[in-house]
């Protein structure tokens, strides 16, 4: 319910602004079409309510109201029906009635697409009866000068401030558009890429380096007993654990080096026009932080990390085979006891890892 209030302020918001210039702007069509006709005094009042006082009243209505969509939507049409009617008390002005009931209809289709551009054209009908039932149904097909001039700014401000609305709207959608990508492609737990983003760009990485000739390192980082810190310490350790970790990646790593949340305790990296010892060093960086760490509630809590490095190879046929000698790395590590680094030989074929003992 607050959200859908929320949207309906959002949009109540926006129409604001282009109704009361639209209305403003349109009195003086809509008096200069008026002016040459025996026109009574109330009718002048309700002219200058419509055009003046009305947007303010229909923003008060559906602000305060428990449905601002809906109202909002209700003042549309109320809109609609007093073009209809204005349009019939000025007798068919061809100049007044085209500029009055074309603004309209291009801001029920703007605020509401054809769904309101039919109930818009219905309100227009009724109000067109409406005017004609009280002052008689007349055509006056002559235009002056003046009534060319007043309907000038109508059909220059009033596009212009629709305009401008449509395009800041274009602009949130895209921002939203944006973080609701990023969303899609972030870890919610660490902030870190998730599987499938930080797979895209390894792929991406593997061409770069082919086409270039340049070089890069894959790093995946496993925390060592993860389970048993859960089973022992429960899920909000582990958490911590993690997110930990993904502070650690973030300090010690650059823009262009992506990091990702591979799997349940399992980090991914690609570090870029790096040698292998800078790489080396800098993981060991990692593990000894995430040795040194100790969380506030569990201060017996002990963290290590096993990672496997792979520098690229030309030989490699796709990302998979460069992640696969990372993953045997890992496993290299893993096999010697964890808590150390294991690094991945530089002939493919083989099955085997080089292992910096810590």
């Amino acid at each position: 319910m607050e959200n859908q209030r929320g949207k309906g302020l959002s949009f109540s918001r926006r129409i604001y602004l282009p109704r009361a210039i639209g209305l403003g702007v349109g009195f003086f069509s809509v008096a200069a079409a008026l002016y040459p006709l025996s026109t009574p005094t109330w009718l002048w009042a309700l002219l200058v309510f419509n055009g003046f006082i009305w947007p303010h009243v229909a923003y008060q209505m559906s602000t305060h109201s428990a449905f601002p969509y809906q109202a909002e939507r209700r003042n549309l049409l109320y809109d609609s029906l007093c073009g209809g009617f204005w349009v019939a008390c000025f007798q068919f002005n061809p100049l007044a009635t085209v500029t009055v009931l074309s603004m309209m209809t291009m801001n029920n289709v703007a605020a509401g697409g054809r769904r309101l551009f039919v109930f818009g054209a219905l309100a227009q009908v009724a109000g067109v009866l409406l005017g004609a039932m009280l002052l008689g149904f007349k055509f006056n097909p002559i235009m002056t000068q003046i009534q060319v001039l007043a309907c000038l700014p109508m059909l220059t401000l009033y596009p212009l401030a629709l305009g401008m609305v449509c395009y800041q709207l274009a602009i949130k959608l895209a921002q939203h558009k944006r973080a609701l990508s990023a969303l899609s492609r972030t870890d919610s737990l660490t902030g870190l890429l998730n599987h499938g983003a930080w797979k895209d760009v390894l792929h991406l990485k593997f061409q770069q380096c082919h086409q270039h000739n340049s070089q890069a390192i894959v790093a995946l980082i496993d925390i060592d007993h993860f389970k048993v810190i859960n089973d022992s310490y429960g899920h909000i350790v582990g958490d911590a654990v993690l997110q930990q970790l993904s502070r650690e990646l973030k300090r010690l790593l650059v823009e262009n080096e992506p990091a990702g949340r591979y799997g349940g305790d399992e980090f991914c990296v690609i570090l870029p026009n790096l040698p292998l010892y800078k790489a080396e060093a800098l993981m060991e960086q990692l593990r000894q932080a995430l040795d040194q760490y100790r969380h506030p509630d569990v201060p017996q809590l002990r963290v290590s990390l096993s990672i496997g490095l792979a520098q690229f190879q030309p030989s490699y046929c796709d990302a998979i085979v460069w992640l696969d000698a990372a993953d045997k790395a890992l496993y290299t590590a893993k096999h010697a006891g964890r808590n150390t680094i294991g690094v991945a030989m530089s002939d493919p074929a083989s099955n085997d890892a080089s292992l910096l003992g810590i």
